[in-house]
């Protein structure tokens, strides 16, 4: 099956199109990290099944849904929320896959997809059910992550939250970075804004989210820019230009 995917962080893009395309049951049509270019670029490759992220800058998934062609393809949500937040949607086969996608999870979805596609099972109003599961969500309170997994061969170490410094990417891999090291973990920087606390974390950059209480000092310049300087005497982290006002207001400034 051709296969297109949306998801607005490029490591999460590259991690499930790896994943996909390693079963050898399907071809990546295409891919974008931008919601309003993917709209023309699913019409215009007309791919059998899309793999959307719910919650996207500009346009969330429901929104993307809502804007495709009278004949859209299937389409299997990703998404970090809770999984009993989304019951609805296995209860009505549609697909969704909670982030981190898990292989199992993955090869659940395509078996789905596959019957669908052969006629051994229906399709359904999908937007309908957009509609009604997006408004369900709205209602959700959101349960923020107390720990996080970082995988190490047979190993799964689990890593308290409150202890992480911040959070980090770089070479498209994610770290949880604490006073004793840094552990590689699955999540998104993305996800992670979404899943932690926000009175305890804040995005400052693209890259980063740090620990309000570990941060030591604040230093801004001229022009927007300024730096995070941390606790622990070592660490420094830029602040986007764009995120500066927001992290001096969260840090009580």
């Amino acid at each position: 099956m051709r296969a297109y995917i949306l998801d607005d962080e490029e490591l999460a893009v590259r991690r499930l199109a790896r994943m996909l395309e390693s079963t050898g049951r399907v071809r990546i049509a295409g891919s974008q990290t931008d919601p309003v270019e993917a709209l023309a670029e699913i019409a215009g490759l007309g791919p059998d099944v899309l793999f959307l992220d719910i919650e996207m800058p500009g346009l969330r998934g429901f929104d993307v849904l809502d804007q495709l062609g009278p004949d859209p393809p299937l389409v299997v949500f990703t998404t970090a929320y809770h999984e009993h937040a989304l019951a609805a949607f296995r209860y009505h086969s549609v697909d969704y896959l909670l982030k981190p996608v898990e292989p199992a999870e993955l090869d659940r979805a395509l078996g789905k997809l596959s019957r669908i596609l052969g006629g051994a099972e229906p399709r359904i109003d999908l937007k309908a059910l957009a509609a009604q599961v997006a408004a369900e969500l709205r209602t959700q309170e959101p349960g923020f992550l107390l720990r996080v997994a970082s995988k190490l061969g047979d190993k799964v170490e689990f890593v308290d939250v409150a202890n992480v410094t911040h959070f980090f990417a770089q070479d498209k891999l994610t770290y949880a970075a604490t006073a004793g090291r840094n552990y590689v973990i699955e999540q998104t920087i993305a996800e992670l804004e979404r899943r932690l606390d926000p009175k305890q974390f804040c995005r400052v950059h693209r890259s980063a989210i740090v620990n309000l209480s570990q941060v030591r000092e604040l230093h801004t310049w001229f022009g927007g820019k300024a730096v995070l300087r941390l606790k622990d005497g070592r660490t420094e982290l830029q602040v986007a230009r764009e995120r500066a006002a927001e992290v001096k207001i969260a840090l009580g400034g």
